[in-house]
């Protein structure tokens, strides 16, 4: 790799940690905020919840592809610097909402500009050879823990203080991050690489198109579907779980949510970095289903914070996952297709945002109920769910592979 192309992958780096940073101190607080305009507790709020999620996911949805369509034509650095212009400004709504109506109109719009994580996978796509990616991905990964380990704590702290302080907080690092790109982010994709914008390929139903265009293309899909799905469970009730269940306050989630994190920085800079480098990407993909059921499992069960930590180093192994899964499905696209199969990615996992939250939350509503009336042990029932989800996915990387040794790779 070229110098040239190392300091764009750091540039990357950099702005996702900035990114999810500003999305990691709201974490701890937003189940609160809007548990604070609804009556009920964490049993009703959670209903509520999810419904803010789903509508962020079905924005995501709807707009990902877009974007993904408008970087693949006007290149990668305009759509992540409005992305990230777009999320700052829609923080400070959110930071100034009065009633649970703004906050959800502040939360759809966020759907909609909260799409440089996809553009910024394409932008490694871009400057990184297929053999690498795997690898270059990983520190993607790693760039994502990076991020989690301050946000959330410096969010729970802040929370404890004023609810609204990590929104002020997350505007200002996301128009940071918009500045920082603007004079040091170069362009990734050549201009003869580029393609004309179509609707056919940029409307959700229209990209996903894409994936039944090359062999094994759209089995990943499916995997990476129920991956996302699963991954639902913490976004959707993790804090409404551990308050139940556990007594946590915000600030306690909030460092919980760092030690996560920390895991996940240590698998993916140091473990699965170096693994990508010796295993092949399936070994990696089943690895990390593997772990991230074990995980889900553990939280499931854990009738204590002492063992519900024991999941977390468990549940970090499920880091072979993302890496195995990006390098083998942008391997099978052109290079003038990152763009667009970034955005069917995020379409996807729009699809599960807007599917799992209220999946989540409903088994979650109705197990407190069930946990009080009947018998101990129902409380992890979602995280049961999710574990099955991995389980099913597995099953269907199992048969994809195993009619042949070596899975099918198409590059243009």
């Amino acid at each position: 790799m070229t110098t040239p192309k190392r300091a764009a992958i750091s540039f990357i780096f950099i702005t996702v940690v900035l990114d999810v940073l500003s999305l990691g101190v709201i974490i701890p607080v937003l189940p609160s905020l809007v548990e604070s305009f609804v009556e009920g507790g964490e049993k009703n709020a959670a209903l509520y919840y999810g419904r803010f999620a789903t509508a962020w996911a079905m924005m995501q949805f709807i707009f990902a592809p877009i974007l993904g369509a408008l970087s693949d034509r006007f290149g990668r650095r305009p759509v992540l610097l409005l992305s990230c212009l777009g999320l700052g400004l829609d923080y400070i709504l959110m930071a100034l909402a009065p009633n649970l109506e703004w906050l959800f109109i502040g939360r759809v719009i966020s759907g909609i500009t909260a799409a440089s994580f996809s553009t910024a996978a394409a932008y490694i796509a871009d400057v990184t050879p297929p053999e690498k990616r795997a690898g270059s991905y990983a520190l993607f990964g790693a760039a994502w823990g990076l991020g989690f380990v301050l946000g959330p704590a410096v969010g729970g702290w802040l929370g404890q203080y004023d609810l609204r302080w990590p929104f002020w907080l997350a505007a200002a690092l996301t128009l940071m991050n918009a500045a920082y790109g603007f004079f040091v982010l170069p362009e990734s994709l050549p201009k003869s690489n580029r393609r004309a914008f179509s609707w056919t390929r940029a409307n959700p139903v229209g990209s996903l198109r894409l994936l039944r265009a090359y062999p094994g293309l759209l089995s990943l899909a499916a995997i990476i579907l129920l991956y996302q799905l699963a991954h639902q469970v913490l976004q959707s009730v993790f804090v409404y779980y551990s308050k139940y269940r556990y007594g946590w306050e915000e600030q306690v989630v909030g460092f919980t949510l760092m030690a996560v994190g920390i895991a996940s920085i240590f698998m993916q800079a140091f473990l699965v970095r170096r693994a990508a480098a010796l295993l092949s990407d399936r070994t990696m993909l089943i690895l990390g289903l593997v772990f991230g059921a074990a995980g889900y499992a553990i939280y499931g069960l854990a009738p204590t914070a002492t063992l519900f930590w024991c999941g977390i180093p468990v549940f970090a192994l499920v880091g072979f996952f993302s890496p195995a899964i990006q390098s083998m499905m942008t391997k099978r696209v052109g290079v003038d297709e990152q763009g667009q199969l970034q955005g069917v990615n995020s379409s996807l996992m729009g699809i599960a945002g807007m599917i799992g939250p209220g999946i989540f939350t409903n088994i979650f509503h109705y197990a407190v109920g069930w946990n009080e009336t009947w018998a101990a042990g129902w409380i992890g029932a979602p995280f049961f769910f999710a574990a099955m989800l991995h389980a099913a996915a597995l099953l269907i990387v199992l048969v994809m592979f195993s009619r042949t040794a070596t899975p099918p790779t198409i590059e243009k």
